[in-house]
Formats: C-alpha cells, structure tokens, sequence
C-alpha cells in the first residue's frame, strides 16, 4: 500500500496547496531515529554545540522572509505574529547557546575523601550527562517556537541530544523548511544532518515513542493525544521520561476591588489576552472570575464593547473550526448561561470571538453538565464566572486541575498588602506553574527564572519548556567514586581545566572567575 501524502492546506480556504512529503513508515522512523543516535558524539564538545545552536539562530533570521512566508500560508497567523515568533525562536537558541559556554547546567559536584564524617565520605564526582535521541512532538499552534526549532528541540541539542522531530500536520512545509535550515547548520559544524530527524504521520508519532534508541520525549498539543503518548512511553520495556504540556484554563480572580477601581482597563485587557493569535494561546485566559454587583457590571460592560470591536478569524485549521463552534454552541445552551458576545462561526472559514457568563454557584456543584465549561476550549471564548462572595470564588478553584497559569487581578490597595491579595495568591499557586498579578497570561518570556508548566494535565512532569532550565529535562546525574584522575572526565578534574562553575568541597566556585 502506498504510503500516505502530507498535504500543506491553507486554513483560509482549506484547501491543499502542495503535496510536501509522505507519512513515515515504521522503517522510516527507525532510520531517522538510528540517525540521530549515530549523531551523538558530534555533539559531545560543548564549544562545537553552542557554535551550532548560534548559527542556526543565524541561518533562521536569515530565512526569516520565507519561512514566514511559509508558515502564514499554512497556518494564517500572519506575518507580524509569526516575524516575532521566530525572532523568539532564534532568541532562544543564542540563549542556550549561553547556558552551553557557562557549564553550570552540568551540575559538577566534587567531594574529596573524609575519613572523620560518619560514615566515611569516598572520593565522589558528580555531573549531568545527555539521556540520548529525544522525540518532540510539534505544536499546531506554535510553528517555530514550539516546533521543529522551538524549546524541546533547542534545549535537547543544548544538552546534547540528538532530536528527532514529529511534525505537525498543520504545518508540514514549514516544518520542512525549517529542518532543512538546522540540518544546514550542523553540516558548517561537521555535525552529520541526522542529528535532526524530521517525521511526519500519525503513526510515525506512536513508533517514534516506541522507538528502544529514544531516550525521552518532549510533546506539546491536546490533553487526549499528549495522555496517550504519555502512557504509551510508560509502558515500554525501558520506560522512558515524557515532558508534555497537555491542557490548561489559566483561570484569573478579579477581585472587587480591583473591578471597581479599573473596569475598563481590566475589561479591555482581558479581551485582548483572550483573543491573542484568535484565541490559540495555551495560556489563554479561559476561565475569569468577576464579582456580581455594579463593579463587576463595569466591567463586564468594557468586556463586551473591546470583544465586540475584535475582528474574527482563521483558525489553524478546519477541525479546530468546527470544534470551536460545536464546543461554544453546546455550552451557551446550558442553563443560566448568557452570552453578552456570542461567539461562534464568523464565516465559512473563520471565527468570531466571545464569551459567556455564568453564577459561579454553578460551577461548585461537580458531576453537573456545567463541569464542561471548566474544560479548556481552544479559540477566543472565555468564561466569565460572576461571584457573590470569597467563598464561592474557593469553591470553583478547589475543583480545578492544574493550570500552566493563575493570575489575580487587585486594587493598589490591595496589590500593596491590604485585604485579601496574600489569601487569593495562597489559593492560586498550588493551580500553576506561573502566578500573575495586575497582568495577563499570553506571552511567555524566555528568561532564566521562567516556568512554563504546572500540575497535570498543565503538564505531565514538574519541569518547564521555556526558560534556561528546561535543559535540564534531558540529563541525568552520573558520580564517579575512587576513580583515579586520568580517567576523569575533564568536567570532573581537580585543576578544572574547562573552567567550569562547580561545587568543590562543599564550596562554591565560578569557574573562570575564581580566584
């Protein structure tokens, strides 16, 4: 049987523009997959690694015209959103090329013998080591960011990982471009072209999980297939670690306070947040609770005129149009639920923004049929849940799953330690990865302290997939005990040759600076 094709389709108009590949067969994967492995020691030298992830980030700027080209064509986020993106992109990439030249990711550790400690401390070394090939699953919604050149991918080769790669079908010629411009680089580095594996297919993503030469996976996408992935890789003969982000609502407290100080700067800020990239964020604001009373009308009123001067849109695609407008239809017919702007289908292939009310007694009550308005709905809606007292606003958030973000939104007053601004940041930061006050979620900065996770189904481990540390999901800790000095790895040395931040005696020292 002939294998499948991969179509590019604009979501425009749904319609193929160009066969781009074929979907991969069990022996296809198994290639790219013994590939990359056979890369591995290409990326052994650290020097070689950052000159790599820096020329990279260069040959995408580079393209920066035509891969943006490509990318709205297949996904009509246009060329604005998606020109910042792969500037991000390629931010990112020197950023880690940073954390490769500093070292102190490696996690040295060296602890000479002591004979008085109880018991007795040997000579012991420490530091990290690269786990081997890593899958990552692209993103719909993200074709560079969270794509083929995005955070998984970029902090995998900062690790020193080999990656293969299973693109998205929204974007697949993107995703080809953008392979093809990685794979560039490595060859300028002497690194071989397999070092990144590109796959495209359904079941090209479920071998590759099963792959025994993966060593872990990073997957970003729907709480459904990221679940099925995640249970797959735990069922190996040799399970492997899973690093998925999954789903979240990212819920938001607007206090009293707060509503009657600013509603229009709130109502208008909200609405901008929910419908960023028409409303295709992860950290979109899905759930919002607003007081009942004359405050929280003030702002429901702002809410309703900047959502009904929002334009509509395109979604990623054709599916995610019909699930949208299915999934708002269903919950606007839900009783005591009002749409003061009723979102839905805007056109034949776009979609028009809004958002729904509803007393947040209704959300308490679990096993209801409003349960379905706490489940994440990918587009611009949001729910509006109107409280009557702290009570009910505890009630709701006691009944959330975890969330890759929480904000709160206070009064000066309260934002300066007066009323219950410390109580409301206690209730949210067991939700999330990332606790917001007096802002909003969309946006994702690429920083050292950043995290971008939460408790599941925000994400199915405790690490972030942006920021300096998300490097760190593919190393594991290795110690050397006894081990004579020529056989040392240079890292773990006692003349620290390569000049590396470390721990030495239970002192620390910075390396190169250290006098």
């Amino acid at each position: 049987m002939a294998a499948a094709p991969v179509w590019s389709v604009d979501p425009r108009t749904g319609k193929q523009r160009e066969q781009v590949a074929v979907e991969a067969t069990a022996q296809e994967v198994d290639e790219a997959v013994r590939a990359a492995h056979d890369a591995r020691s290409a990326l052994a030298d650290r020097a070689v690694r950052s000159a790599f992830l820096r020329t990279a980030a260069d040959l995408l700027d580079e393209s920066k015209d035509h891969l943006v080209e490509a990318a709205d064509a297949e996904t009509a986020l246009g060329p604005v959103r998606l020109g910042g993106e792969l500037a991000r992109t390629s931010f990112q990439l020197r950023a880690f090329a940073d954390i490769v030249d500093e070292g102190a990711f490696l996690g040295v550790v060296i602890d000479h013998p002591d004979d008085t400690a109880t018991p007795p401390i040997p000579d012991l070394r420490r530091y990290k080591i690269p786990l081997g090939v890593v899958a990552v699953y692209s993103a719909s919604n993200f074709p560079f960011a969270f794509s083929v050149p995005g955070g998984d991918t970029a902090s995998a080769l900062a690790a020193g990982c080999p990656v293969v790669v299973k693109a998205h079908p929204d974007h697949p010629a993107t995703s080809e471009l953008v392979a093809s411009v990685l794979r560039r680089a490595a060859a300028r580095h002497d690194i071989p072209e397999g070092v990144l594996g590109l796959v495209h297919g359904f079941d090209a993503g479920v071998e590759l999980v099963k792959h025994p030469l993966i060593a872990a996976a990073g997957f970003t996408g729907s709480v459904r297939g990221g679940r099925a992935l995640f249970d797959a890789a735990a069922a190996r003969p040799v399970p492997i670690p899973f690093h998925g982000e999954l789903g979240s609502l990212n819920p938001v407290v607007i206090t009293e306070a707060a509503a009657a100080e600013r509603p229009e700067q709130i109502g208008t800020g909200l609405a901008g947040s929910m419908t960023l990239g028409v409303g295709q964020f992860c950290v979109k604001p899905g759930l919002v609770f607003a007081p009942s009373g004359e405050a929280g009308d003030s702002l429901v009123k702002s809410l309703t005129a900047a959502v009904s001067d929002t334009a509509g849109g395109v979604l990623l695609d054709h599916r995610m149009r019909d699930n949208f407008v299915a999934g708002v239809a269903e919950r606007a017919q839900l009783p005591d639920v009002e749409a003061p702007v009723t979102p839905g289908a805007g056109g034949e292939h776009t979609v028009s923004p809004g958002f729904l009310t509803v007393p947040a007694t209704r959300l308490a009550v679990e096993g209801s049929e409003h349960d379905l308005l706490l489940e994440e709905c990918f587009g611009p809606v949001t729910v509006v849940a109107r409280y009557e007292s702290a009570d009910e606003i505890t009630a709701v958030l006691n009944r959330l799953p975890g969330n890759l973000t929480a904000t709160v939104q206070l009064s000066a007053e309260e934002a300066a330690g007066e009323g219950r601004g410390t109580e409301i940041l206690a209730e949210l930061t067991p939700l999330a990865g990332r606790v917001l006050v007096n802002g909003w979620p969309t946006g994702v900065a690429v920083a050292p302290a950043q995290h971008h996770g939460g408790p599941y189904p925000a994400t199915t481990s405790t690490s972030t997939s942006v920021g300096g540390t998300a490097i760190e999901r593919w190393l594991r800790p290795v110690s050397y005990q006894t081990t004579p000095e020529a056989l040392l790895p240079p890292e773990l040395r006692d003349d620290n040759p390569l000049g590396l931040p470390r721990r030495f005696n239970g002192r620390l020292e910075n390396g190169r600076q250290t006098k």
